[in-house]
């Protein structure tokens, strides 16, 4: 299966456009591998941003098993007219991605769709899991098709990276009174829903958020002791948690105010992507 470059530039110009330090982190690999995570990037974006674009659940639910029907094999119809789609069709092909990998992640981002709070810990590590977890796994393969990822790697890379992002998306997310921080944290630290969905940083939720920070620090200091181990071709993959690290740095902060967010500029992006890939562990 070939695609035009133009599908390409889609996808890159999408990734960018919505999350230019996944996008800043794909140049610093090969082109055949940087085509496929920015179709990967570009997929995973899409997913995770249909809530966006809906009002009722219904016309989301259309739109994932559109995609679920796309990977399968089951939709009528080519992709012709999807360049997102036509890209990573064309990364499942030339990489060996599971097909099953890429439909759990979508079935994950169901929960997106509704305004069902997050129960506990554990469901938001499964959430993580299914879905940050699962693209660092799949730009494992992308980046080192011969090596295997350690799971556990993928893993905590993916739940240090979910934490962060859980934190750095609250003021969206509270803005369409959608929940993602676990019911049973806010409980236990007697931080009030609506005060979140206000906009209020309350010393109870600031506890909520420097707890979150801690346990993605773990998973953070976890990912990156393995990553030392792991063989080189792999690290690449892994360079967005020098990001990561970046943001708790600020998260960590005692004055930190999840709703005033301070952004780094994308030449601060590039800066620390650049330093990191020359040194321990991410150098290839």
């Amino acid at each position: 299966m070939s695609t035009e470059p133009s599908a390409a530039a889609f996808c890159a110009d999408e990734v960018r456009a919505h999350d230019f330090e996944r996008y800043a982190a794909t140049l610093f690999v090969g082109p055949a591998q940087r085509r496929a995570l920015l179709a990967l990037e570009a997929f995973s974006g899409e997913i995770a941003r249909v809530r966006d674009h809906i009002s009722q659940p219904l016309p989301g639910e259309i739109r994932l098993q559109w995609w679920i029907d796309t990977l399968t094999g089951t939709a009528h119809g080519g992709v012709e007219g999807h360049p997102i789609a036509a890209e990573l069709l064309q990364a499942v092909a030339t990489f060996g991605l599971p097909v099953d990998d890429l439909v759990g992640l979508i079935e994950a981002h169901r929960f997106d769709l509704y305004d069902d709070p997050m129960p506990d810990m554990d469901a938001l590590e499964a959430y993580l899991g299914a879905t940050a977890g699962r693209v660092f796994a799949l730009g494992a393969r992308i980046c080192a098709p011969q090596a295997a990822a350690p799971g556990e790697l993928s893993r905590h890379a993916g739940l240090a990276q979910g934490l962060v992002r859980i934190i750095g998306l609250l003021p969206l997310h509270a803005s369409r009174r959608q929940l993602y921080l676990p019911q049973q944290v806010l409980d236990l630290n007697g931080a009030g829903i609506e005060d979140i969905f206000s906009g209020t940083a309350t010393p109870q939720l600031r506890t909520v958020l420097a707890y979150l920070g801690r346990e993605a620090r773990t998973h953070l200091d976890a990912a990156l002791a393995v990553l030392a181990s792991a063989p080189p071709a792999l690290r690449p993959a892994f360079l967005p948690l020098a990001l990561v690290r970046k943001s708790l740095q600020r998260i960590e902060q005692g004055e930190f105010d999840p709703f005033r967010p301070r952004p780094a500029s994308r030449l601060a992006v590039l800066w620390t992507l650049w330093r990191e890939s020359r040194s321990a562990p991410f150098r290839g």
